[in-house]
């Protein structure tokens, strides 16, 4: 397999999934400025959506999307513990979850990183950020993850996302739970070999 991604950007969630499973796999970075790869390659041919990440599969095929990205690996390697099997009440807690996050967090973050919104639409995003980590934040209080004790891929990408407010100056140190549960995903080596490798 081959993970085409960007350092920082929402890559890194399958990324650190792939790593969590123990797959081989092959990273291949991409400047998403340039559309090009780092082998020079116009990323277009391979992703006419310009974004990653992008999964390139045994047989050439490619699939997109992180939330799907992360379920279909966990799927073939059939790891329960990440996500449970289909019809399992479990399952869908945790997607609905990575819904959640996708559609809630993650693309609230969009506005600060397109310079076409000015300082008036950041203010209005970062209240709605606030709103939503106060929610989760709620959520996570006496337990370790978010949907209980167990470690869920939904974990890995509100992590990941929720790193970005370190970028846009979002303070989130008064949300108790969600601090400590962003320690204890960073504490975890998977997770601190997949920044290690998107930094070299």
């Amino acid at each position: 397999m081959k993970l085409f991604y960007s350092p920082d950007a929402c890559s890194l969630a399958p990324h650190i999934v792939l790593r969590e499973l123990g797959i081989s796999f092959e990273l291949i970075k991409v400047d998403l400025q340039q559309h090009l790869t780092a082998l020079g390659e116009d990323f277009y041919q391979f992703n006419p959506k310009a974004q990653v990440p992008l999964l390139q599969l045994g047989d050439g095929s490619f699939l997109t999307e992180g939330a799907v990205i992360s379920q279909f690996l966990v799927d073939q390697a059939g790891r329960r513990d990440l996500l449970a099997e289909i019809n399992i009440p479990q399952r869908y807690q945790v997607l609905a979850w990575m819904n959640f996050i996708a559609s809630e967090i993650h693309k609230a973050y969009s506005p600060f990183f397109h310079e076409s919104y000015g300082e008036q639409s950041k203010a209005v995003f970062s209240e709605i950020l606030n709103k939503h980590y106060e929610w989760v934040d709620q959520q996570l209080a006496g337990q370790d993850y978010l949907t209980g004790n167990d470690f869920t891929i939904a974990d890995i990408y509100l992590f990941v996302v929720t790193r970005w407010a370190g970028f846009i100056g979002l303070e989130l140190e008064h949300f108790i739970h969600l601090t400590r549960f962003m320690q204890q995903v960073a504490n975890r080596h998977t997770v601190q070999e997949a920044l290690a490798a998107e930094a070299a």
